[in-house]
């Protein structure tokens, strides 16, 4: 297997996670005989530092020449006078939209070993395993009009869909859904919003085209709650931009860590993959980041962009294992006994010692 794979580590603990996730790539690029080319860019902060703009493009043309991008984070309160334009975050939306992504998938599930973390209790998170698909490039994010009229102390902004965008978006789900557990959750807002409406009649017109998938449909106000009482409950949940944005970050609380969620956004010309969690520039360079969440989005890279399953579930597998003896960085150390807690590079080297096993196999 042949990959050619962008590294824009971007800021704050961007390139400590990414790092270790290059790192675990490497490995099972070398244990299954893979080749995997790897390159670096500068976006964000960075960018912005050397080269002026967040999105240079050497990085933007360096990116659509690849079969992947793999994204560290972006972001900084030292940016936070710019213009929302010149931000750092700016740049990540330029990338994706130039990418074409439409897909965003956000895992979330219940480690055992972890379930201490979670502020829910372990009986209500136990064997949940949600996987979001938020679509990513329309609703109130990038619709038109919008603007802040300062003189007339007023703001506006466009949630907008054609049916075609729900159509891509929503078939994602049930293929998904499809290797899964056979069931597809669509969320909306149906008793209040016309651009809903259209997105449950075309939900619900594409569930058609999949017989075999069971699909249920639930106002978003209900599902922030069934999330955190019957979260086993949901298998695949599709959504539109702001609802998938606000309830899988809701749905980290079933992990109990930011730190451990990866994502991957597909269905353009490169795959983007990023964990979800920001760049927390507090804890940038002290080796306390928890490269987890970045090992696991190297998981999905193995699995979407190199169709790699096995390795994909090798690596999940060693994550796993590493947990269940009882390591941890320091966010998921606090207030537990029995646990040794390690640093950014040493956590990701017991990934690695785990994963010295055939892939694969």
């Amino acid at each position: 297997m042949k990959l050619k794979v962008l590294v824009v580590a971007g800021d704050g603990i961007g390139p400590e996670v990414t790092s270790e996730a290059v790192r675990v790539l490497k490995s099972v690029a070398d244990l299954g005989g893979h080749d995997f080319q790897f390159s670096e860019a500068l976006i964000g902060g960075v960018a912005i530092k050397a080269h002026g703009t967040p999105l240079p493009d050497a990085t933007l043309n360096t990116a659509l020449g690849s079969d992947a991008v793999l994204l560290g984070a972006v972001g900084g309160n030292e940016f936070n006078s710019l213009t929302p334009d010149k931000r750092p975050e700016a740049g990540l939306l330029k990338l994706r939209q130039a990418l074409g992504g439409f897909a965003n998938l956000r895992p979330s599930f219940a480690w055992p070993a972890l379930a201490v973390n979670s502020p829910l209790k372990a009986e209500v998170v136990d064997g949940a395993d949600i996987l979001f698909v938020r679509e990513l490039l329309g609703g109130l994010y990038f619709g038109e009009p919008r603007a802040w009229d300062r003189a007339a102390n007023s703001a506006w902004n466009t949630m907008r869909y054609t049916k075609d965008e729900v159509v891509r978006v929503a078939k994602v789900a049930f293929e998904l859904a499809s290797a899964r557990r056979k069931k597809v959750t669509s969320v909306d807002k149906a008793n209040v919003l016309e651009v809903s409406q259209l997105w449950r009649a075309t939900v619900t017109e594409v569930a058609k085209e999949y017989p075999q998938v069971t699909l249920e449909h639930q106002y978003v106000d209900a599902m922030s709650m069934h999330l955190m009482n019957t979260p086993r409950s949901y298998d695949v949940v599709v959504t539109e931009n702001l609802f998938g944005d606000i309830l899988s970050d809701e749905a980290a609380v079933i992990t109990g860590s930011l730190g451990m969620l990866p994502s991957a956004t597909i269905g353009g010309k490169v795959n983007l993959y990023e964990p979800v969690h920001g760049s927390a520039p507090d804890i940038a360079g002290k080796g306390l980041a928890n490269p987890l969440g970045a090992i696991l989005t190297a998981a999905m890279v193995l699995r979407h962009s190199a169709k790699l399953e096995q390795e994909a579930q090798s690596v999940e597998t060693a994550v796993r294992s590493v947990l269940e003896q009882g390591y941890r960085t320091a966010d998921l150390a606090r207030g537990q006994q029995g646990v040794q807690t390690l640093s950014t590079q040493q956590m990701g080297q017991q990934i690695l010692e785990t994963l010295k096993v055939p892939v694969g196999q």
